[in-house]
């Protein structure tokens, strides 16, 4: 289940919004979720619910936007407002081609473009449960149309544009070495 709502609540509340997300898709399979939910943390710190390792989730925050997945699989979630992009992020956590890819795109592209593509390595980094500590330029992104093409054979990704690309939102889910969902 994936829940995203835009709204123009403070940094502090949109965090406490993105929980609530969170409790409304857990409903449906019996989870209660609170502060109170024991939760395990992975040794990154991606925390999971003690009692139902059989449910996967993951939220996000930004300015503006709250998101939020429940799978059985491992999944990650990333949303971000977008504003302009940062040359020195795009060196340090993009590859060559992503990055050849933002600065050859038209100028009012570049900063959709991305956030498109940090959005997906993020997902992809808090699916593995790893984080930013992982080397974010050595996953690679591009795309068909509205294609996601990833050098990662064992995801799946999805990524929405939201509210006219004020917003992007990607979603990555961990498939087994076969190919199989988990």
């Amino acid at each position: 289940m994936l829940m995203i709502s835009i709204t123009d609540l403070d940094k502090k509340a949109v965090r406490e919004h993105a929980h609530r997300l969170l409790r409304e898709c857990l409903k449906p399979l019996g989870v209660n979720y609170s502060e109170a939910t024991p939760l395990t943390k992975g040794k990154m710190g991606k925390p999971s619910l003690s009692e139902r390792p059989d449910i996967h989730y993951n939220i996000s925050h930004a300015d503006g936007i709250a998101a939020c997945i429940v799978s059985r699989r491992e999944c990650g979630i990333d949303c971000e407002k977008v504003r302009n992009y940062r040359p020195n992020v795009m060196k340090r956590a993009f590859s060559e081609k992503e990055r050849e890819m933002v600065e050859s795109a038209p100028e009012n592209e570049r900063d959709i473009l991305f956030f498109r593509l940090w959005t997906l390595k993020e997902a992809y980094v808090k699916a593995i449960g790893i984080g930013i500590s992982y080397p974010m330029n050595e996953v690679e992104f591009s795309f068909r149309g509205n294609e996601i093409i990833s050098d990662r054979r064992d995801c799946r990704f999805r990524q929405y544009i939201i509210d006219g690309g004020r917003f992007v939102t990607a979603v990555c889910e961990l498939e087994d070495s076969d190919g199989t969902e988990k």
